[in-house]
């Protein structure tokens, strides 16, 4: 028995590595209760941070908060790896690689934070003016990569890795990649162009080049995604976007109906100039069409036609949505259309009349 009790404490001392059980169970207990209490502490320090978020009016700190919970139920674990260190018997290289671990968490830690923190401070300055939804985009991402870098830099050099000799090498590497991705460039300055220059925003409905006409979803570093009326989304590189006419319909302020309707010849002067006052009545006293000196409705007899009286109608809606502008136009041709027959007169159609001098015998 004693030889028994003698071997368990020969093996107990020895341990692993020469580190004895004890502090192996000791570390591996250490980092269990840290998981465990985890989600604790996450409630703890939260409700504590909320407390003093709860007394001011601003409701970035709130999402500030919300955002940092993941980088908070880091520190236990952050602790514990610490702790590790104190425990185990651990000197020289290993010693200071388990302490260089250390710090990087910490580092890790801080720069998690600050990346998560970056969304909701861009979405507390999405109130202002100049910076739109694509800019707020843009700038989160590049914000959030420039964190990441110089996060990654600091743990590089807590390990002794030299950033100089790193970052040069990249450079050089960086010059073959760009010649053989000019396109990836192209299109990258393309879409800073389009956000800066506001020539269109997610949720903007564009025609481009009078062919393609869709919804914008998203801008992206590369390309932007349009999704057409017939629910399927495009993407087109940016540079192909920069270089041809774009027509944003979302920033119309008002949206121009300009129409030619053929009445028969027959239709007396009486009856033209009764069609055109009251389609231009309707038009001034609905609430469809603007009622602006400057964008006055235009209703007039302008020419005699091949086979008709043609009769010119230009105004402006208020409505700019493509349904909302659909209906608008269906109402006004559904009016024009019984004014027309009120007033006992047709549409016309193109024709050809034949004249026959005689008939062959």
């Amino acid at each position: 028995m004693d030889n028994f009790l003698e071997l368990v404490s020969q093996v107990w001392n020895r341990g692993f590595l020469g580190i004895d059980l004890g502090s192996i169970i000791s570390s591996l207990a250490v980092i269990l209760i840290a998981f465990l209490f985890r989600g604790f502490v996450i409630s703890v320090i939260l409700n504590a941070l909320g407390r003093l978020a709860d007394k001011t009016e601003s409701k970035i700190d709130d999402e500030i908060l919300s955002a940092l919970r993941k980088p908070i139920g880091l520190i236990p674990v952050t602790v514990a790896f610490y702790l590790c260190t104190l425990i185990l018997p651990i000197e020289g290289l290993v010693g200071d690689i388990a302490t260089n671990i250390v710090k990087a968490f910490v580092i890790f830690t801080i720069f998690s934070a600050l990346s998560n923190a970056v969304k909701p401070i861009f979405v507390a300055l999405s109130t202002s003016a100049w910076l739109t939804a694509s800019m707020q985009m843009w700038l989160e991402r590049a914000s959030r990569f420039l964190v990441w870098v110089i996060g990654i830099a600091i743990i590089l050099d807590i390990f002794g890795i030299q950033i100089g000799p790193l970052v040069a090498g990249l450079g050089l590497f960086s010059v073959a990649v760009a010649l053989g991705a000019q396109d990836f460039f192209k299109n990258l300055i393309a879409g800073i162009l389009i956000i800066g220059e506001h020539r269109f925003q997610p949720g903007d409905r564009i025609e481009v080049s009078g062919q393609l006409h869709g919804i914008v979803e998203t801008i992206g570093f590369r390309s932007t995604v349009i999704r057409t009326f017939d629910t399927a989304p495009m993407t087109i590189p940016n540079k192909d976007l920069s270089d041809v006419k774009v027509v944003n319909h979302g920033d119309m302020i008002n949206r121009r109906l300009n129409w030619k309707i053929n009445l028969i010849y027959s239709t007396s002067v009486e009856q033209l100039e009764s069609i055109r006052t009251e389609i231009k009545e309707y038009i001034i006293n609905s609430d469809d069409f603007v009622s602006d000196p400057d964008l006055d409705p235009v209703v007039r007899v302008i020419e005699l036609g091949a086979s008709s009286i043609d009769i010119l109608i230009v105004a402006y809606s208020d409505p700019v949505g493509f349904a909302a502008y659909n209906e608008v136009k269906e109402n006004l041709i559904f009016n024009i259309m019984k004014i027309v027959k009120a007033n006992n007169s047709e549409f016309a159609y193109p024709s050809t009349s034949l004249y026959v001098e005689s008939m062959p015998k």
